[in-house]
């Protein structure tokens, strides 16, 4: 097992020093899924509170600029770019977050906290109709740059039931 980077010789915790890491271009994408009926997910245009896809799209962007604000010893990034796309499915809502940024560390962490807060948003928007909506599986999909180049989750495939 490799060292985990966030912690001394001694066991103390620390921030990681970025500056001796080159520059590069980095992106990452992370999802998360917000299942609830299809009831739900059919009064989502007229909910009263005003659009929940686009307010948790919106809620994203934002997120992703306050993280190290959030995650105690994320670095604060300056970054280029990040989009958050929410889609409804047959029973769900599928977020889809990418942050980019040119710098000596990753933005794995941007990514999956504007899915995440994109993912409670819609729980916040929705409750009122139902009661048993499921945040799940928010992941990182892929990543890109820095010295350990390209990353990407492997599909799995169902397990089977014996």
């Amino acid at each position: 097992m490799s060292k985990l980077s966030h912690f001394d010789a001694s066991g103390g915790v620390h921030m990681v020093d970025v500056s001796t890491k080159p520059e590069t271009q980095r992106q990452a994408k992370a999802r998360a899924i917000v299942r609830m009926s299809r009831k739900t997910l059919a009064a989502l245009p007229s909910n009263p509170k005003g659009s929940p896809l686009e307010v948790a799209r919106i809620a994203g962007i934002q997120a992703a600029k306050r993280t190290s604000e959030l995650i105690p010893l994320c670095h604060p990034l300056m970054l280029t770019h990040i989009s958050v796309d929410v889609s409804i499915r047959r029973d769900s809502v599928l977020i889809e977050a990418t942050a980019a940024t040119t710098g000596p560390t990753g933005v794995e962490m941007e990514a999956l906290t504007a899915a995440s807060i994109a993912a409670l948003t819609v729980y916040d928007m929705t409750k009122a109709i139902d009661k048993g909506i499921c945040i799940e599986k928010i992941e990182l999909i892929e990543k890109s740059g820095g010295k350990s180049g390209t990353w990407r989750r492997t599909p799995q495939r169902p397990r089977s039931r014996a």
